[in-house]
């Protein structure tokens, strides 16, 4: 049966996103999304330059993948506003993912920023993507203020350390009725694929493609164990048992006659 995911007025069939940013040349992209699989893709809207052919971004993606451009650089809820207008004038659609940062060192998002944002570009009918720090009432905020999924981090951006947070994420599987999306930290194709056996909607990678030795193998990596981790979940793992249980009777074959 084919996996369909339905998210913010489009039908995809990955459930692995993809950035933009760190690749050594943006010509590197076409081959990154045809290896990966990947059907979104995030932008940051300061490296989308239409006055010079050559470096603006959006003249290498591929044409079937859905832009996401994200509000990287607003410190505030106003700004990132102010930078998702921009995203819809300059044709990049109604997705925006929401990025509000203040921090400085551990590049950790402003939840209550986010919260004021996502509620304003949803009433404008943006299709609104919060990138969050994992927390279980901030969560239900972003969900009444009109999110279409949820994007908790994995560990700080950019640090490939992995899901550092991974019993928060999971509780926002368990209580948020929105798509959960895992963004920022993951940095081996097993973590993207524990995070989608947890039930995790879909993954959002950069970073660790983006600085692997050879990163259109490293998206193709990260695009199979999307698809691995998914179908482990669909198939609902057996239960776990603090005993042994043995897989085979151990009696009735050793008889004595």
């Amino acid at each position: 049966m084919k996996d369909v995911f339905h998210i913010g007025g489009k039908e995809l069939t990955s459930r692995l996103f993809l950035g933009t940013g760190k690749y050594s040349s943006n010509q590197m992209i076409p081959s990154i999304m045809e290896a990966s699989g990947a059907q979104v893709v995030t932008v940051a809207m300061r490296r989308v330059d239409t006055d010079f052919e050559e470096e603006n971004i959006l003249n290498h993606i591929p044409a079937h993948c859905v832009i996401m451009p994200n509000t990287s650089g607003a410190r505030n809820a106003r700004e990132a506003v102010r930078i998702a207008r921009l995203a819809r004038a300059a044709g990049c659609g109604d997705w925006i993912k929401i990025e509000v940062i203040s921090d400085n060192r551990y590049l950790l998002p402003d939840n209550y920023e986010t919260i004021k944002a996502t509620e304003t570009l949803a009433a404008e009918g943006f299709k609104v993507f919060p990138y969050m720090s994992p927390d279980l009432m901030v969560a239900k905020e972003l969900e009444k203020a009109g999110a279409a999924a949820v994007m908790p981090l994995g560990a700080p951006i950019g640090s490939n350390r992995g899901l550092k947070t991974k019993e928060l994420i999971r509780i926002l599987i368990e209580e948020i009725p929105l798509p959960i999306i895992v963004d920022a930290g993951i940095g081996k194709p097993s973590e993207a694929a524990e995070a989608m056996e947890m039930g995790a909607a879909a993954v959002l990678v950069n970073t660790a493609v983006a600085t692997a030795r050879d990163p259109v193998m490293m998206a193709r990596a990260f695009g199979l164990a999307v698809q691995a981790g998914r179908a482990a979940f669909l198939a609902g793992p057996g239960a776990t048992r603090r005993y042994a249980s043995a897989s085979s009777p151990l009696t009735g074959f050793l008889r004595e006659d």
